[in-house]
């Protein structure tokens, strides 16, 4: 299987079609009058569906098994053709296409088991996913150029030269990957006044667009960041720590400790990240695409 731990959870949803075609009309007309043998054959095709989705990762060994919230089954019929159509929704973090696939495939077999004794020439067509919905790319955000952005790693015994800083650097590597310009790379110590004056030049002077703390969200007496970020911004995003600290949070009991901030001063948005080498990656790996979008809505693209 995927590891998929690293992923956020997002609503997924996914719709997959198929069809079964009779060789006589009487085979449809058992149908519609419920006289086929077997019983009712949409009510208990749909019931296999839907039993089938809830069970897609105990059939096919590389799915997980994903936490269903709506699986649904409908049929219709055109001429001898019956058209099946079959629906998965789930919050989670990997799709649910297989789910509305095999959904869709074991209906139309059920079909096909009831319907045999009376119709021998029974055919089931190409099963087809027809949309997927709720993963990763449908939150990539297209904008009209390179973001610019500066790594501020923020710690005493860092600055001065008693601890390798390996935190900054992750997160340096990362905004490269997502495509951002790394303009500035810098470590100070927890000062909370030099931490304010180099936020201010980011933003004022240098016009980035977005500012990465790492460090001084904690509880000693020298964890500054929050402070001195809540004097520079002129607005604050809870939304975007809330998110940081729910990710981190399912993660480890310890994420509710971070004081860490967010917020805008002019057209630079200021994130602070925890210290630590995880807490920095898992902080990434929830802000990443969606951050993104905060950029066009900044430059009055809206939602």
């Amino acid at each position: 299987m995927r590891d998929v731990s690293e992923k956020y959870m997002s609503l997924r949803t996914a719709t997959a079609e198929t069809a079964v075609k009779v060789s006589k009309d009487s085979t449809i007309e058992m149908i519609k009058r419920g006289e086929v043998p077997k019983g009712d054959v949409f009510t208990v095709a749909k019931v296999a569906g839907v039993m089938a989705a809830k069970n897609v990762s105990q059939i096919i060994p590389y799915c997980h098994n994903v936490p269903l919230d709506f699986v649904d089954v409908r049929f219709d019929i055109y001429g001898l053709e019956i058209k099946i159509h079959s629906e998965a929704k789930a919050i989670y973090k990997t799709g649910v296409e297989m789910e509305a696939l095999v959904a869709a495939s074991i209906a139309a077999l059920t079909v096909y088991d009831m319907l045999k004794m009376v119709d021998e020439e029974i055919v089931i067509g190409s099963i087809r996913l027809v949309e997927k919905r709720g993963g990763k790319s449908d939150f990539v955000t297209e904008l009209n150029r390179r973001l610019r952005a500066a790594v501020l790693v923020l710690s005493d015994s860092i600055s001065a030269g008693k601890k390798t800083d390996e935190s900054g650097r992750i997160i340096v590597e990362r905004l490269k990957k997502e495509g951002l310009d790394v303009l500035f790379y810098e470590i100070l110590s927890d000062d909370k006044e030099k931490i304010e004056s180099r936020l201010i030049d980011f933003c004022d002077r240098e016009k980035l667009d977005l500012i990465l703390t790492t460090g001084g969200t904690g509880f000693s007496p020298r964890d500054n960041t929050p402070e001195a970020t809540l004097k520079v911004i002129e607005r604050q995003i809870p939304g975007i720590s809330e998110a940081i600290r729910a990710y981190g949070q399912s993660r480890t009991p310890y994420s509710m400790l971070s004081r860490a901030v967010s917020g805008i001063r002019g057209n630079t948005i200021i994130v602070n990240l925890p210290g630590s080498r995880k807490g920095v990656r898992e902080s990434l790996n929830a802000l990443f695409p969606a951050i993104f979008h905060s950029f066009n809505m900044l430059w009055m693209g809206g939602h």
